[in-house]
């Protein structure tokens, strides 16, 4: 941990900036007592642990098999192969 007196900390704000964007934490101090801590705003993100669902999510054998041509159609933009409704209104003669 670096400290830094109230001048320093005011003509080298971007220098010590680009520290605690590192990771580095700065205390600035008044006349030789800390008066305040400069450290990044960034929440530290938890470390990932391999294996940590396991037992608890499940996954099919054939997750990664082929689509059906519908399925696959849809995805890729097209259109299912369904057969389609006339636009035009039918009448009923009653």
């Amino acid at each position: 941990m670096k400290t830094v007196n109230v001048h320093q900390a005011k003509t080298q704000l971007s220098r010590l900036l680009r520290a605690v964007a590192t990771g580095e934490e700065i205390i600035i101090s008044n006349r030789g007592v800390p008066v305040a801590r400069l450290s990044s705003a960034a929440e530290a993100k938890p470390e990932r642990k391999l294996g940590d669902m396991a037992g608890q999510i499940w996954i099919a054998d054939d997750f990664d098999a082929p689509l059906l041509g519908d399925l696959l159609a849809l995805f890729e933009g097209g259109e299912s192969e369904k057969p389609k409704r006339s636009s035009k209104r039918s009448k009923r003669i009653l």
